[in-house]
C-alpha cells in the first residue's frame, strides 16, 4: 500500500527489512528522549520484526527515500475474543517533527487496521509527551484513563495515559 500524502509529510508506504536500520535509528531516538516507551534499547531487526504484525507495519519516506517516521501494531492478546484490537507505535525522527508525518502516519494506519476488521487500536503514552497526546487526539483518540505507576523506567515508577481510538464502522 502506498499512499500520497502533503510533501513535507513524507509517502507512506509498507515497511520492509530496507528500512530497518533506519526504522531502528529512530526507535532508538525516541527511547533516549526518556518519554516514549518504557523500553531502554531498540530490539534487532528480528525481535522487532517477529513482534509487529506484517500487515500494519508503514513508514513515511522523504523524496530520497529516507525513512522520517514509522508506525506499527502488536496483537494486545492471543485470546480470540482480542482479535481485533492491537497496541500501535508510532515514532518520527526528530528532523521530521511538527510536519505532519505523524498524523499521515496514525491516519494511514487507522485505515489499514480497520480495512482488516480491527475495532479498536490503542497505547499507553507518558502524560509527559504532551506532543504525542496532541497527535492521538488529532486523530480521533480518546483518553480513557491513567494508569498510575505502572512500571519502573530509569529507576522511576512512571504512569501511562491510556488513548483508544474505536472503529466507527466496525461494530
Amino acid at each position: 500500500m502506498t499512499t500520497a500524502a502533503p510533501a513535507t509529510s513524507g509517502r507512506i508506504t509498507a515497511m520492509r527489512p530496507e528500512h530497518a536500520e533506519q526504522v531502528l535509528a529512530i526507535y532508538q531516538l525516541g527511547i533516549d528522549e526518556s518519554n516514549a516507551t518504557f523500553e531502554t534499547t531498540a530490539p534487532n531487526w528480528k525481535e522487532f520484526d517477529a513482534a509487529k504484525l506484517p500487515e500494519h507495519r508503514l513508514v513515511a519516506l522523504n523524496e530520497q527515500a529516507r525513512v522520517l517516521g514509522w508506525a506499527a501494531v502488536v496483537p494486545v492478546s492471543d485470546r480470540c475474543v482480542y482479535a481485533g484490537v492491537v497496541e500501535h507505535s508510532v515514532y518520527v525522527g526528530p528532523q521530521a517533527r511538527g510536519r505532519g508525518v505523524g498524523l499521515t502516519l496514525l491516519t494511514a494506519l487507522l485505515v489499514s487496521t480497520e480495512a482488516a476488521g480491527i475495532w479498536t487500536v490503542q497505547s499507553g503514552i507518558f502524560p509527559e509527551n504532551t506532543a504525542s497526546l496532541a497527535l492521538h487526539q488529532k486523530a480521533g483518540f480518546r483518553v480513557i484513563g491513567t494508569r498510575e505507576r505502572i512500571g519502573l523506567h530509569h529507576g522511576q515508577w512512571r504512569g501511562v495515559v491510556l488513548v483508544e481510538r474505536r472503529s466507527p464502522t466496525i461494530s
